[in-house]
Formats: C-alpha cells, sequence, structure tokens
C-alpha cells in the first residue's frame, strides 16, 4: 500500500515538474560553406551540431549552447 502511495506522489510530483517547462523555440540550421580549411574546433562544432554534408539542414531548440555553438561558426552556416 506504501510502495503504491509512493509511486503514485513520484508520477505526480514528475507531472507537475514538466507540466511547467515550456518548449523553446526551435531553430533550423543550415551548412552553407564546406569545413575544409576550418579549425578542427569549428569542424568539431559542426559535427556536435549534426552537420556532415554541405546543404544539410537541422533543426534544435533555441537554448544558450546551441545558440552560443552557431555563433562560433555563424560563417559556415544559416540560420533558416
Amino acid at each position: 500500500m506504501l510502495k503504491r502511495f509512493l509511486l503514485f506522489a513520484v508520477y505526480l510530483l514528475v507531472k507537475c515538474l514538466t507540466d511547467n517547462i515550456k518548449e523553446m523555440p526551435k531553430i533550423k540550421i543550415k551548412q552553407v560553406k564546406s569545413k575544409i580549411g576550418s579549425t578542427v574546433r569549428q569542424k568539431r562544432t559542426l559535427e556536435s551540431l549534426g552537420l556532415r554534408k554541405m546543404q544539410q539542414v537541422v533543426e534544435h531548440e533555441a537554448s544558450p549552447e546551441i545558440l552560443g555553438m552557431v555563433a562560433k561558426v555563424n560563417h559556415l552556416v544559416e540560420v533558416i
């Protein structure tokens, strides 16, 4: 009985916490220039964004981390 109550309490707590989280706006990022000639750090940033080929488009939430990565390779990408 107590185990069931605790599981239900955890379920309600998780539901309340996730209902209050608002979704961040989505942005689309397109690689428009080649990564040839870029630094290793910039190449790794493109890979972590999910960009592997030219003209490839990926969609991410506009979190501060993603926006920072886009700022570091803004000469290689375009935000749609």
